[in-house]
């Protein structure tokens, strides 16, 4: 299944979290926090191209923001472009 946003609106597939700390102690999925990262895979046909944003770029979100959409049997979001706080660069 395709799915393309409208308007000022991204798609984006989540990046989980580490199950594991540093330290090597597993946490549990029910004690885990809410994903905040995601890689682009869409862009609606509003966004601006002075925006930076492109498919493929790693970014961080609001926490609670966007609409879940499950494509395939993956998780993804539905973000208006305001949601999204930062594009993680890669060193």
């Amino acid at each position: 299944m395709k799915l393309e946003p409208m308007g000022e609106r991204v798609l984006v597939k989540i990046v989980e979290p580490e199950m594991k700390t540093a330290s090597g102690i597993y946490i549990p999925s029910t004690a885990q926090e809410k994903p905040q990262q995601g890689i682009i895979v869409a862009i609606g046909n509003e966004v601006d191209e002075d925006s930076g944003l492109k498919e493929g770029d790693k970014i961080l979100f609001a926490k609670y923001s966007g609409t879940e959409v499950k494509l395939d049997g993956v998780d993804h979001l539905v973000l208006d472009v305001s949601d999204i706080l930062a594009k993680i660069l890669e060193d």
